[in-house]
């Protein structure tokens, strides 16, 4: 069903050449259709300083490529998703930066140039898209040699090659499934943990607390046993909460 599809977006000429990324999965990883019309699908905030990756962008690597590049000492990877993407999966050795949204990575490369300077810069993502602002973000700051891998961290575990080599954890995701496994060569592994009990564990829950809400790692049993915080202050903070709400309907 899913090769009719395509064939028929293919044929198309609105969407013919767009690639598209189809993984299988059992249940429904979209509950419903979301289009929305956005000048740009993720932004770096620079204001008149901004540029179009139609101009500027670094140079696309095929996963095999990347894997060859990445074994090299005169290169250093940089990962260019949020700190709560990167925590579930990430290339080994890779520069992590502690960002929660996009926008602060300039910020973050130029309080850290010196780690950058002479090398040959290899950055990804979850598609490969918000590597082509990147990478030309990074050309526009004066480095020289800035690679991408194309397709991103998904296309790099589909590779039949390449087969995730490398990928420690799982690729966040923007749909139901949350993670996608990326490393199929025998060597996947769990790199997070519960935050309440410490175990192995790469399933996300939403904090409980409704004005925080944030996604935080917690294994079934810790969900299973109380209420589910991510961390302490949310928890007092919704037993306060729910205390005044209960005096109020007294």
């Amino acid at each position: 069903m899913t090769d009719k599809y395509m064939s028929i977006l293919q044929r198309d000429q609105r969407t013919k050449g767009i690639e598209f990324k189809v993984d299988p999965a059992e249940d429904h990883a979209f509950p419903k259709l979301s289009i929305k019309l956005r000048e740009e699908v993720v932004t770096m905030d620079l204001g008149e300083n901004d540029f179009s990756p139609a101009e500027i962008t670094g140079q696309h690597l095929s996963p095999t490529e990347w894997r060859t590049l990445m074994e090299r000492d005169d290169t250093v990877m940089i990962d260019a998703r949020n700190q709560y993407e990167w925590e579930l999966g990430h290339f080994k050795g890779a520069l992590l930066p502690p960002v929660q949204n996009f926008r602060e990575l300039p910020d973050w490369v130029r309080c850290h140039r010196a780690q950058l300077e002479g090398k040959k810069i290899l950055t990804y993502c979850t598609g490969g898209i918000r590597c082509e602002k990147f990478s030309g973000f990074l050309i526009r700051e004066g480095f020289e040699e800035v690679f991408q891998l194309a397709g991103g961290i998904v296309s790099y575990g589909r590779d039949p090659d390449v087969r995730g080599e490398r990928f420690a954890g799982k690729c966040y995701v923007f749909d139901e499934r949350i993670g996608i496994e990326v490393n199929r060569t025998g060597d996947a592994s769990i790199i997070s943990r519960c935050s309440h009990c410490g175990t192995s564990c790469d399933r996300y829950v939403n904090c409980s607390w409704s004005r925080c809400n944030r996604q935080y790692f917690c294994c079934e049993t810790c969900e299973d046993d109380a209420p589910c915080y991510c961390s302490r202050i949310c928890g007092e903070a919704a037993v306060l909460s729910f205390a005044a709400q209960a005096k109020g309907s007294d």
